[in-house]
């Protein structure tokens, strides 16, 4: 490598590390961004440490306690009809709904990016066909989709993640398509190819990095729609099945007691709410933050 080569390399990393420094300060000075990032942060801690943080083993049964109230007999939420802990089953079920979550994304964003990136790229028939079949799947609606996917796949957690992940596929599919439409017009691709690069190569080096960004914003904002799709299956009788804790198939044993023990569902429904607010904003804040027209 010669000495320009250097200069021009370091030059380049340089302008990278800036680019990462002000996306961070973005995400930082944006209120609402920083708090859906604290959402994820804590989701993540309580995930990975739940043996550490549950008071009680999740699937300890005792019915003699069942439907305790919050702060009763030394449960902090109280407990079940089965007179499990719902604090201790809410900190595993993050695990469940983190799992999913991210596991679905990464599914149908490996899957559909790649659909994308052919039909954008080589059009023509191949457009034609592969949009045609994903405007297919967006005639469902997602949730029924999932539905649909699970009754043939049948329950459980990884049959929950491909159904889930599949119903994911059309729209990043369409994201990345739109994005390698925009980026093969540039005047640096055409220049490429008349230099004779191969496809491979203009596709995974000029393509794909320069439509990385609206991508992580869809995935981001794809993993609380995950979630929810989860907890939907879940509540269902599609999703997770008992004993495993899962915050959508706590909230299906506690519709039957929202008169007398209403803490039961709340704590999971919360659990719901908070994370999937939080995981919106920070993609939120995240979208403002890699758009370079936006100043914060």
């Amino acid at each position: 490598m010669t000495s320009l080569q250097a200069t021009e390399a370091a030059e380049v990393m340089e302008r990278t590390r800036k680019r990462e420094r002000s996306v961070f300060r973005k995400l930082i000075k944006n209120r609402l961004a920083a708090f859906g990032l604290f959402v994820i942060a804590l989701l993540f801690v309580t995930a990975i440490f739940a043996p550490v943080i549950a008071t009680h083993p999740p699937n300890q049964m005792d019915v003699t306690k069942s439907l305790l109230g919050p702060g009763e007999a030394g449960h902090l939420l109280g407990t079940d009809s089965y007179g499990r802990d719902i604090f201790s089953r809410l900190i595993y079920g993050s695990r469940v709904s983190l799992i999913v979550g991210i596991a679905a994304v990464v599914f149908g964003a490996f899957f559909g990016s790649f659909l994308g990136v052919i039909a954008g790229y080589f059009g023509g028939k191949f457009d034609s066909i592969i949009m045609r079949i994903m405007d297919g799947l967006f005639a469902f609606p997602f949730i029924l989709l999932a539905i649909t996917l699970m009754t043939v796949l049948g329950q459980g957690l990884v049959n929950a993640i491909i159904a889930i992940g599949i119903a994911n596929i059309p729209g990043f599919a369409r994201v990345v398509r739109g994005q390698v439409l925009n980026v093969k017009e540039s005047e640096y691709i055409a220049v490429t190819k008349s230099l004779g690069a191969k496809h491979s190569r203009i596709i995974f080096q000029h393509v794909l990095p320069n439509s990385f960004a609206p991508l992580i914003v869809y995935a981001t904002m794809s993993v609380a729609g995950a979630i929810i799709s989860e907890a939907s299956l879940s509540f269902l009788g599609l999703g997770i099945q008992p004993p495993t804790a899962s915050w959508g198939s706590m909230l299906q044993e506690g519709r039957n007691f929202l008169v007398l023990n209403p803490h039961m569902a709340t704590f999971s429904g919360l659990a719901i709410l908070i994370t999937v607010l939080g995981i919106n904003l920070f993609g939120d804040g995240l979208r403002d933050a890699l758009d370079p027209k936006m100043k914060l």
